[in-house]
């Protein structure tokens, strides 16, 4: 897999790179700004960005509105976004344009490489990865009126984990419930959602994006 880092504290670059490397990722590019992440992004084409929320020159958001444009300019990009807080409107900024290839996580998972190494792989992949802590304030901002309201608690844990990138398989090791249930969850998720069966529509993405889009209303 190739990698370009975009991050403007020079020992977590480093680290992150020499992480990746060590892991059997090949690193193209480290960076310390949005304007080389895209200029990064032009030259080498990676398979993943990996980009850190705040940079230069102002510190707010200049790293996600590099890695919406990124994603414009090379829709095949996957983006996994690090933040040292949960800063709900970049997560949903990042989702806008498809919830696939997308992962949004607090710096702290760094430290937990087999985590951190699994998220990247997963966006990768085409999937998601969105950190538990970003999903548990998402919901916790719910107003009244929103349809994921309806969803009964185990369902919003299930959409929770969606998500985070998990398959049915590892939600319901999890939950500590059979396939069966979780296939089950996820059937009346997509009904309370209004989520019909659609050959133009994944709804399980739709589902995600739909949960991580609502913290705008």
């Amino acid at each position: 897999m190739r990698i370009v880092i975009a991050e403007d504290d020079a020992l977590l670059r480093e680290g992150l790179s020499l992480l990746l490397t060590g892991e059997g990722f090949e690193v193209l590019a480290a960076v310390d700004g949005p304007d080389a992440l895209l200029a990064a992004v032009r030259e080498h084409r990676p398979d993943v960005a990996v980009v850190d929320v705040r940079m230069p020159p102002t510190h707010t958001d200049e790293g996600i509105r590099a890695a919406v444009a990124a994603r414009r300019a090379h829709p095949e990009l996957a983006v996994l976004v690090l933040s040292a807080y949960v800063e709900q409107s970049f997560a949903t900024d990042l989702l806008a344009d498809g919830a696939s290839r997308v992962g949004y996580l607090l710096k702290e998972r760094v430290g937990r490489v087999e985590t951190f190494v699994s998220a990247l792989r997963r966006v990768a992949a085409g999937g998601t990865a969105i950190d538990p802590e970003v999903i548990a304030q998402l919901f916790a901002a719910r107003r009244a009126g929103d349809p994921l309201e309806r969803l009964s608690a185990r369902e919003r844990e299930v959409l929770g984990a969606m998500a985070e990138g998990l398959g049915n398989g590892a939600i319901a090791e999890r939950l500590f419930v059979t396939d069966n249930a979780v296939h089950k969850h996820i059937r009346n998720i997509f009904a309370k959602l209004d989520l019909t069966p659609d050959d133009r529509t994944d709804r399980r993405v739709a589902a995600v994006l739909r949960y991580l889009e609502g913290s705008r209303r």
